[in-house]
């Protein structure tokens, strides 16, 4: 039985406030990302991924490993942890929404009460990192 959904994430920061996207439909923001196709790099599926949600490019070259970082998933049974592999990268272009994501904010940790459980913690270790406020 899985125990994990495996994601991939993007730390965008910009003024100290990290960018947080929410699906069409949905009631809550979380990071950027997704999971990877079969046989994608961590890279690959990243740069696939905000493409997609963002309409932007990553730069390879300034994908950088943050940390990875669990928590329960939301809207899933106690227990089923969402797994996030966090990265920093630089892009070109300015975010806009596309595919299933309807709508983009840039917060800090005063915003997390829109966060799902995962974004959250990103938050929380963002701030404790000093990356954001």
């Amino acid at each position: 039985m899985t125990t994990h959904i495996d994601k991939l994430a993007l730390f965008s920061i910009l003024d100290k406030k990290l960018l947080v996207v929410r699906s069409k439909g949905k009631s809550l923001f979380y990071l950027p990302g997704g999971k990877r196709e079969l046989n994608e790099t961590d890279h690959e599926a990243l740069l696939r991924e905000i493409s997609e949600e963002l309409a932007i490019n990553l730069i390879p070259s300034t994908i950088t490993y943050a940390a990875t970082l669990e928590a329960q998933a939301d809207g899933k049974p106690e227990g089923l942890l969402v797994k996030l592999t966090c990265y920093f990268a630089n892009y070109d272009g300015a975010p806009t929404p596309a595919a299933e994501i309807e709508e983009l904010r840039y917060i800090d940790s005063n915003d997390i009460e829109i966060c799902s459980k995962a974004a959250i913690l990103c938050v929380d270790w963002l701030k404790a990192s000093n990356y954001i406020n």
